[in-house]
């Protein structure tokens, strides 16, 4: 027997209106939670346009590390909004994500301290990597000239960015070694850390002692005191030195002191030490003795064969430099007894 039930289109409308406004407000409660996403530009400065067009208008302009929030994206662009208000198109290769931002302030906090090994000064613009490679990600970058602090020194191979994979040679016995380039940790004058490539900093190491390289390339170089000729100051430096090659498995392997002779008026050589396997950093400070009173030392780190790491102290009491053995250490060979062993 069928069964027939009577709807009431009143209340059929009310309950589907009262539904539909219920989605409508749901929908618009969830918006108003949608969290933006933000970038931040990697960019010197980069323009805002109005649209994304060959002819286009000037919206704004943003510059370096400064933080903005994504809108929408169409292929290369995005559009954005910085803290003034000011909304614009500006191509998607010029921004970086929060995990890079916080990735370089990490890398900022974690170096702070870090001793300096060498004043340095950019060849050009280049950026600042968060790792020592060429595709790694970065945001800051340092303009030509501009003055930094290096602080250590990596390798790795020479991989330009979208550079095909290299063809191995089937008819030789030995595997092709891949290309290497050096790269250093670096802090600049507003204290931010990362990455660069080597090739592009010039050490900013005096001409009077830069001359006497010999072929070889200054790594680091510290100012151990100052010693007074007639009316003005004269440093005495200690410069570590390596081939001029990039790659290599060791930071310097040449370590050299320049004094001051004040009869002569220039720098000479109070010592030099050759085939080291040192690994910055080189520590110098002040240390007092015995006798000779408050003198200038340094620390090299050097790697022997085994990979066993050891420090060699030196003192200057100019212009003698002398080995500081540590209690219970033997004074090394002369190098004709050592040969002959």
């Amino acid at each position: 027997m069928a069964r027939y039930i009577n709807l009431d289109p009143v209340k059929t409308n009310s309950r589907l209106c009262l539904f539909l406004l219920t989605v409508v407000l749901l929908a618009g409660c969830g918006r108003g939670r949608r969290t933006q996403e933000v970038a931040y530009v990697s960019a010197p400065q980069a323009v805002l346009r109005d649209q994304v067009a060959a002819v286009y208008n000037k919206a704004g302009l943003v510059r370096n590390a400064e933080r903005v929030q994504v809108l929408d994206r169409d292929r290369r662009f995005a559009r954005v909004r910085t803290s003034n208000g000011a909304e614009g198109w500006m191509e998607q290769r010029y921004l970086v994500t929060q995990k890079v931002y916080d990735s370089c302030q990490k890398l900022t906090q974690q170096e702070q301290n870090s001793p300096v090994q060498a004043a340095g000064i950019t060849r050009s613009d280049t950026n600042i990597h968060l790792d020592p490679a060429r595709d790694a990600d970065h945001l800051y970058q340092l303009s030509q000239g501009a003055r930094i602090s290096i602080l250590r020194r990596a390798s790795n191979e020479k991989i330009l960015p979208g550079a095909p994979a290299k063809a191995t040679n089937v008819n030789s016995s030995k595997p092709a070694q891949p290309a290497m380039e050096d790269w250093w940790l670096i802090r600049d004058e507003q204290g931010h850390a990362g990455w660069v490539l080597a090739k592009m900093i010039d050490l900013d190491l005096p001409l009077e002692v830069a001359q006497y390289s010999e072929g070889q390339r200054a790594v680091a170089f510290f100012a151990l005191d100052e010693v007074t000729d007639g009316d003005k100051k004269v440093l005495q430096y200690l410069v570590v030195y390596s081939e001029s090659k990039e790659g290599l498995p060791f930071d310097y392997n040449q370590a050299r002191v320049f004094t001051w002779n004040l009869k002569r008026h220039r720098y000479e050589t109070a010592y030099r030490e050759r085939n080291l396997n040192g690994m910055l950093p080189v520590t110098v400070y002040q240390e007092t003795f015995d006798k000779e009173g408050s003198l200038p030392v340094f620390v090299l780190r050097v790697t022997d064969q085994s990979g066993n790491t050891e420090e060699r102290k030196y003192k200057l009491n100019t212009p003698i430099v002398r080995r500081v053995m540590a209690p219970g250490e033997m004074k090394p060979a002369p190098k004709s007894k050592r040969k002959a062993s």
